[in-house]
């Protein structure tokens, strides 16, 4: 078997790293759709209802503390989607054993987050429960199992994105996704932060958006914060994302990107 080049591997991953750059910086003036009226909100998801009841800690807000589920909030924010797409609540079926819970989480989970919705009658049933939240308060333990590890979300290629810089321009791009998908009926993740200031580094879930002045206000689901949403705007003007609420973190200019959303992505 004939052996790769000396550095060939070091020119792949320069390589990757260009593609990565030029992509984090593409972008042309004019992508964000025209947005008027009352705005958009994603058909079926319900904040009180479609939410876990439980939350992801904050390791830095605990510190000493035991057994912290801490840095699942990637995990966390997938497997909303996946229990929005794959999974059925079935209230007056009969409850199931913990370690029966447990298998059906991870059937939802092991679904790819970009997958069309399945129709109800292919779906994953969780018995004896009417909703996520009501399932996740009263399951905790099985569906924290069953959502399964968070290492491979916090070593995920795309993560990396936040190292590059960044253009205004890609930046409206992204915003402009982010309504059309919105649009469509889709929840969009988002990976945000605003390093080099090291606080925010995580992802939310937008599941609404709404004229707000110059721009777009989008509504988020915070893994951190299970008690309310969250806002984060875009200013059309300037073009850049805004923390208006994100949990635990100052107002200020964060970038935005997407995530899972494609088998690359």
């Amino acid at each position: 078997m004939a052996r790769p080049p000396v550095g060939s591997g070091r020119t792949v991953v320069l390589l990757l790293a260009i593609l990565l750059a030029v992509a984090a910086c593409a972008g042309a003036r004019g992508s964000l759709p025209v947005v008027a009226g009352t705005g958009v909100a994603t058909p079926g998801f319900v904040f009180a209802r479609d939410t876990f009841a439980f939350r992801n800690e904050i390791r830095a807000r605990n510190p000493g503390g035991a057994n912290l589920y801490a840095n699942y909030c990637f995990v966390l924010a997938r497997g909303l989607r996946q229990f929005l797409l794959f999974a059925r609540f079935d209230p007056d079926a009969p409850k199931v054993s913990h370690d029966e819970y447990v298998e059906r989480v991870r059937h939802i989970a092991a679904f790819s987050p970009w997958r069309d919705p399945l129709p109800p009658e292919a779906r994953i049933v969780i018995p004896g429960y009417g909703s996520l939240r009501e399932f996740s308060r009263a399951q905790e333990a099985a569906v924290k199992a069953g959502l399964g590890s968070r290492f491979w979300t916090l070593v995920h290629w795309t993560n990396w994105r936040v190292a590059f810089p960044v253009t205004r321009g890609r930046q409206e791009s992204v915003a402009g996704e982010i309504v059309s998908e919105l649009r469509g009926g889709r929840l969009v993740q988002l990976l945000v932060t605003n390093l080099p200031k090291v606080e925010l580094n995580h992802t939310v879930v937008a599941y609404a958006y709404r004229a707000a002045g110059p721009g777009i206000e989008l509504t988020v689901w915070d893994p951190n914060d299970p008690a309310e949403p969250g806002l984060i705007t875009f200013d059309d003007r300037e073009r850049r994302f805004w923390a208006t609420r994100v949990y635990d973190t100052e107002p200020g200019a964060i970038r935005v990107f997407r995530m899972y959303y494609s088998p690359l992505l």
